[in-house]
């Protein structure tokens, strides 16, 4: 799959919910993880692989467990969120830049899993809590530079400018 990279127009769109969960669905899943870990990253919502639908696919593990089990968000809300914190993001589709972005530090998440079963996960501070609201922005049309200020904004369109892949 490709990943389509800023500013394409669908990673502005707001991704519709997953009606139905089915084989087909379950094969773009699986394409999707593929995609990811190809691309060495730790998360891949569906509109950056140019299919605006509400679903995610993460893998926030330590080296040693990467890969043996992907977590998989369908139709995903948060419906918790406190503290604060500020860290170093990068995306998949801004691909050779990352910049400080302010996220809340707990997050409960409410989705269902690739099997359909409602699922709760609350992330405290760290690599998942991040991922999670990265990638759930995603899906609102959101991309993590939407969320820098203004002068760091201008600097990041300038920067882009110069190192955005020129074959998109």
């Amino acid at each position: 799959m490709k990943i389509l990279v800023y500013p394409h127009e669908i990673l502005r769109q707001v991704a519709e919910p997953v009606k139905n969960i089915d084989g087909a669905l379950q094969a773009f899943i699986d394409d999707m993880i593929k995609t990811m870990y190809k691309a060495e990253g730790v998360g891949l919502a569906a509109n950056q692989v140019g299919r605006p639908i509400e679903l995610v696919v993460m893998d926030c593990a330590t080296d040693d467990e990467r890969g043996k089990n992907p977590i998989v968000l369908i139709n995903p809300r948060i419906i918790e969120q406190e503290g604060e914190m500020v860290g170093e993001e990068g995306c998949l589709s801004i691909p050779g830049y990352g910049a400080k972005v302010r996220r809340s530090e707990v997050v409960l998440v409410k989705a269902y899993d690739r099997d359909g079963k409602e699922i709760e996960i609350e992330a405290r501070g760290g690599l998942l809590s991040k991922c999670i609201q990265h990638e759930i922005d995603h899906l609102k049309g959101i991309c993590f530079v939407d969320r820098l200020s203004p002068v760091k904004k201008a600097l990041f369109k300038k920067r882009w400018a110069k190192i955005r892949p020129k074959d998109e």
